[in-house]
C-alpha cells in the first residue's frame, strides 16, 4: 500500500520564489476551473477545494465547462478570474495547449496557476501541476491486461477508447501508458493513433462521457465484432462501452479496464462491469492545491514538483479483486474506502 500510493505521504514541499504575492492573506480568493461540473471526478475535486478553502478562509469560486472539450468557456472563466483579482487558479484544461495564453495573462497578472490532473501542454506553462501520474496509471492496468490473458494477450483485439480529437495530455499519457504496459511498441510517445501493432483494432474518443463510450464501442465493434480487451479514459466512458457490449451479448467475454477508481467505478468492478482500474486522488490534489495558493499569497512561496518529476504526483493505485503475480494493486473493499480521497 505504501508503495503504490506515492504521492499520498509525501509532505507538500516548497521552494522560494522572490517575486508576485502579498505577504497579507486577508481576502485572499482562488478559482477551481473545472472541465465539467457532471463527471463525478470534478465534483470530488471541487467538493475538496471547497472544504479546505473553508478551512484556510480563502473565497473560492468555481466554474466548468459545459461538456469535456469546452475550450472557451474556460478560458472566459480564466479572464473573469484575472478581473476579481484572484490569487490563484486550479485548473484542469480542456485543451491544453490552447489554453496556454490565456494562462500566461493570468500568470503575468501574478496569480499563481496549478494545473490539476491534466498537465498543461507544455507542463511548464502552469506555476505547478498536481496530478495522478497518468502515464504509470495506463501502464498499470495494461499490464494487468496483458497478464490477465497470459498467453492470448499475443492475439488480443484491442479497442482504444480516447478522450477528445484535440489528444490532451491527460488521454495521451494514460492510451500511451496502457499499450507499454500490455508490451506494445509505440510511435510518437507524444500522441496516440499511430501505432501499428495489429492487435489495435482502432481509437475512437469518447468525450470522457457514457454516451460517447457507448457510441465509440459501437464505432469500434463496426471495424471488429470480436475485440476482446477495451482500454477507456476513464470510467464513465467504460460504463458506456459495456452498455454497448451488453447489446450484442458480449458483456461477459470482453475485458474493460479503465482510469479513475470513483466510488461508482470501483463498485463497477465488483459488478463486474470493469476488470481492473488505477485509482486517483482529486480530492487530494484540489486540496493541496488551495494550500498551495494559500502559501503563495502570503509567503510569495511556490510548490515544488515530486523528486525526479516534473510535477507533485499525488498517487495511484491499482485496484482489482482479481490480483495479478507481478501487478501490485488493491482490493475493492479497499479502493472503496479510498475512493477520491
Amino acid at each position: 500500500m505504501k508503495k503504490l500510493l506515492t504521492g499520498s505521504a509525501i509532505a507538500l514541499t516548497a521552494a522560494v520564489f522572490a517575486s508576485g504575492a502579498s505577504a497579507a492573506s486577508h481576502g485572499i480568493s482562488a478559482c477551481l476551473i473545472t472541465k465539467t461540473d457532471t463527471n463525478p471526478f470534478f465534483v470530488k475535486m471541487k467538493e475538496g477545494a471547497t472544504a479546505k478553502a473553508e478551512e484556510l478562509g480563502i473565497t473560492l469560486k468555481s466554474f466548468a465547462g459545459k461538456i469535456d472539450g469546452d475550450h472557451e468557456t474556460q478560458v472566459q472563466a480564466i479572464e473573469t478570474c484575472i478581473a476579481d483579482g484572484a490569487k490563484g487558479i486550479l485548473l484542469t484544461a480542456s485543451d491544453t495547449s490552447s489554453i496556454v495564453p490565456a494562462v500566461q495573462q493570468a500568470r503575468d497578472a501574478g496569480i499563481l496557476v496549478i494545473a490539476l490532473d491534466t498537465p498543461l501542454d507544455p507542463i511548464d506553462a502552469a506555476d505547478a501541476t498536481f496530478a495522478t501520474d497518468n502515464f504509470l496509471a495506463g501502464e498499470l492496468i495494461g499490464q494487468w491486461a496483458a497478464a490477465k490473458l497470459g498467453d492470448d494477450a499475443a492475439d488480443a483485439k484491442i479497442a482504444m477508447l480516447d478522450l477528445a480529437v484535440s489528444q490532451p495530455t491527460v488521454g495521451v499519457l494514460r492510451d500511451q501508458g496502457f499499450l507499454q504496459g500490455f508490451g506494445i511498441d509505440l510511435g510518437d510517445p507524444g500522441k496516440w493513433g499511430d501505432e501499428t501493432d495489429p492487435r489495435i483494432v482502432g481509437n475512437d474518443v469518447t468525450q470522457g462521457n457514457e454516451e460517447g463510450g457507448r457510441r465509440a464501442m459501437e464505432n469500434l465493434l463496426a471495424q471488429d465484432p470480436f475485440i476482446n480487451v477495451v482500454y477507456t479514459i476513464n470510467e464513465p466512458a467504460a460504463a458506456g462501452a459495456y452498455e454497448a457490449l451488453k447489446a450484442i451479448g458480449r458483456e461477459n467475454d470482453v475485458l474493460i479496464v479503465s482510469v479513475d477508481g470513483g466510488c461508482p467505478g470501483v463498485q463497477n468492478i465488483a459488478d463486474g462491469v470493469i476488470g481492473a482500474t488505477s485509482q486517483q486522488y482529486p480530492l487530494r490534489m484540489a486540496s493541496l492545491g488551495i494550500e498551495a495558493i494559500k502559501k503563495w499569497a502570503d509567503e510569495g512561496v511556490k510548490p515544488e514538483p515530486t523528486e525526479g518529476k516534473d510535477f507533485f504526483d499525488t498517487g495511484v493505485a491499482l485496484v482489482t479483486d482479481e490480483a495479478v503475480e507481478g501487478v501490485d494493486s488493491i482490493t475493492v473493499k479497499e479502493g472503496m474506502d479510498l475512493c477520491w480521497g
